[in-house]
């Protein structure tokens, strides 16, 4: 991630902290009022640069040059699939949609079409996606629609790992430029011991030990175990 001058933020939300303070004996991270993660704004959700990715339920326009009748909509399925004449089922999530389109011509060369050439073009995306990673079962990128939470997030990752660590889950997002990172304890939440929070379009939850949780193991240190959230802002 990008580098680490860290002044930072947040809240140990039992103890209402006013003002800003040091956090233990770490030089560049301070403890401010503030309450939770900032959320996303339209063009926080709207990524510019990054190749657009396909999800479930997007709805597809689908041409083969030349050949009417297999230009057609699509719609990809819950489990991220499309159904295509003379090609069959193919795996549509997860790829962009020039890969898409580069895997139906592959399927039609030779037998099918001489020389297909195959476009894909997005004619309404419901899909935008969150990424799970670290000690989960099925790590990946997830869809986000609707009200996504925190919980409902590992859920759609298959849940935890039997050894994950619980009390320290890390989630990055970014906010007008600026990078911030909650850290969590995912069994207090479990417990009901606080709210579960919201989790938006291209936030980055991380289970337990992984390299970018690593980053903030003289935080985690200084607070043995994160009983309450904290929230952290990265400055670069």
């Amino acid at each position: 991630m990008k580098s680490i001058a860290i002044t930072i933020a947040l809240t140990l939300l039992t103890t209402g902290c006013a003002g800003s303070k040091q956090l233990g004996g770490a030089q560049d991270v301070v403890i401010a009022s503030s309450a939770e993660l900032p959320v996303p704004t339209r063009s926080d959700l709207s990524v510019s640069g990054r190749p657009y990715v396909l999800g479930s339920l997007d709805r597809l326009h689908i041409d083969v040059f030349g050949v009417d009748n297999l230009t057609r909509e699509i719609q990809i399925d819950a489990a991220g699939k499309i159904a295509f004449p003379l090609v069959g089922t193919l795996e549509a999530s997860g790829k962009t949609p020039q890969e898409l389109a580069s895997d139906i011509a592959n399927r039609l060369q030779g037998d099918y079409v001489r020389n297909p050439h195959v476009t894909v073009n997005i004619l309404e995306s419901v899909n935008n996606l969150m990424t799970v990673d670290g000690q989960v079962k099925e790590p990946g990128q997830y869809p986000v629609s609707g009200r996504m939470t925190l919980m409902r997030a590992v859920a759609s990752a298959g849940g935890t790992t039997e050894y994950a660590k619980l009390k320290d889950v890390v989630l990055f997002r970014e906010v007008g430029g600026k990078t911030y990172v909650g850290l969590y304890n995912l069994e207090g939440i479990r417990r009901g011991n606080y709210g579960d929070p919201d989790v938006y379009a291209n936030d980055i939850i991380i289970i337990g030990d992984s390299s970018s949780r690593r980053l903030f193991d003289d935080i985690l240190d200084t607070v043995p175990l994160i009983s309450t959230p904290l929230v952290l802002l990265l400055r670069n």
